[in-house]
């Protein structure tokens, strides 16, 4: 499968249009996490455990993304854009979406 932030594939056509695709994930955090958290914000430097919580949440939501688009038989998601909100104190939802195209 081919995933493009563009609104094409480079040196290919598209042939049709399937429609939007998505994928999300909600995660929440660990108390440990919010622990080294709070450690952090007093002396700075990057939260480890959020950043790779982030990353796991967002491969996830991609791999979705790609599961419905394999079942509409597309090659290829262009305009591939993610977003991130928050669902309740202590968890966020990261979604991957974008547009579902067959290829010349």
């Amino acid at each position: 499968m081919i995933i493009a932030n563009t609104d094409y594939v480079a040196g290919k056509k598209i042939k049709e249009t399937l429609g939007i695709v998505r994928g999300s994930t909600v995660r929440a955090k660990h108390i440990g996490k919010d622990v080294m958290a709070m450690l952090k914000q007093i002396v700075g430097g990057e939260i480890t455990g959020y950043t790779q919580m982030i990353n796991e949440a967002r491969d996830e939501a991609v791999k979705r993304m790609v599961e419905e688009a394999k079942k509409l038989k597309a090659d290829a998601i262009v305009n591939v854009r993610f977003a991130t909100s928050d669902i309740m104190q202590g968890a966020a939802e990261v979604m991957a979406y974008g547009t579902a195209v067959r290829l010349k």
